[in-house]
Formats: C-alpha cells, sequence, structure tokens
C-alpha cells in the first residue's frame, strides 16, 4: 500500500498490485492501483514512519503480514500522478494548502545546532 502523509494525517491511500511475474508494483512498470481504505494502525504507522524521517510530506510504503501492518519504504519525493487518479483526491492541492498554512504560521525553527 501507498499512503500519501501530508503534516499528521494520511490524505490519501492506495493498493499496488505488480504484473503477473513481476515482484514490484510500481505503477511506472506496469502495476495498477486501486483505492484502500487503511486500518486506524495503518494510518498511525504511516504518520508515525513520516515523523520520525521528518518529513511534513511523504508517501509510506506498507504491507499487511502476519505480524501486523510493516513499513517498507518512505519516500521523501513521492510521485503524485497515479494515488491521485486512483483515489480521485486533488493531493497536490493538499499539499500546497498545507504548505501555505505552515508558512502564515512564521519562520520554522532547525532541529539540532543553535536553535535547536
Amino acid at each position: 500500500m501507498r499512503c500519501l502523509v501530508i503534516g499528521d494525517k494520511v490524505v490519501a491511500a492506495m493498493q499496488r498490485q505488480a504484473l503477473n511475474g513481476e515482484f514490484r508494483s510500481n505503477l511506472h512498470l506496469g502495476g495498477t492501483a486501486t483505492i484502500i481504505k487503511l486500518t486506524p494502525i495503518e494510518r498511525a504507522l504511516a504518520v508515525g514512519a513520516a515523523k520520525i524521517a521528518v518529513l511534513d510530506v511523504a508517501g509510506v510504503d506498507i504491507i499487511r503480514s502476519a505480524k501486523g501492518p510493516l513499513v517498507l519504504e518512505i519516500n521523501s519525493s513521492p510521485g503524485l500522478k497515479g494515488i491521485e487518479e486512483a483515489t480521485g483526491k486533488d493531493v497536490a492541492g493538499s499539499i500546497i494548502e498545507y504548505l501555505v498554512k505552515k508558512a502564515q504560521k512564521g519562520p520554522n525553527k532547525t532541529k539540532g545546532g543553535e536553535n535547536g
């Protein structure tokens, strides 16, 4: 699953399916995507993974397993076309809205160093 996290929430999620004989489900490799409903645990995992990576916008890839959901990858610059098409959501617009609101709050403090 690909979860698109903006700030403190998952704004879109899709399930990707690889072509037969291919283990990668990337859309540019011919994989397909459909909208998926995440569990509260999966949502929390995606948001937590983005926070650990210190990313305001992230694509978090999760797989469901016998042990529960597991993070496979965190993308700092996720593609938007596939998730927007699969979910019908304006993810790019949501990113812009988030960044505008964040900018209106004033300058960010750096983590660590003199200001951290």
